[in-house]
């Protein structure tokens, strides 16, 4: 019979790596977003004011990309409208759907908290 001894320090060690992953990679999609320049554009105030990475639930391993901006519920789930894309060449709705399963960026996520983590760990 085995005895097994759980490291306490070691597992907190793990939970706040885990949380500042967690908290880079929003902030790494929330960049991509920004870079691929996909959410509509007029002033700039929506994308670059109004969204932001939410981790007040981080504890529960979430964190959330929030969009303040009144109109943003209403450009989203209407990729339909005719966008301007004269700032943001690839602007148009449903900005977050590449990042969802079966999306063309579904493994982003993914990929970017396993290199966050290995950061965060040091290896």
């Amino acid at each position: 019979m085995s005895n097994y001894h759980i490291n306490d320090a070691v597992l907190k060690k793990l939970e706040k790596a885990q949380e500042r992953a967690l908290h880079k990679t929003g902030q790494a999609v929330l960049t991509d977003i920004v870079q691929r320049q996909v959410m509509p554009f007029d002033t700039g105030e929506m994308q670059n004011n109004r969204t932001f990475v939410d981790a007040s639930q981080i504890k529960s391993g979430e964190v959330v990309i929030r969009t303040t901006a009144p109109q943003a519920r209403r450009l989203y789930y209407h990729p339909e409208y005719n966008f301007q894309r004269g700032k943001n060449a690839n602007a148009g709705g449903r900005w977050f759907d590449d990042y969802a399963a079966g999306g063309g960026r579904s493994r982003f996520v993914q990929d970017t908290f396993t290199e966050m983590m290995r950061r965060e760990l040091g290896s």
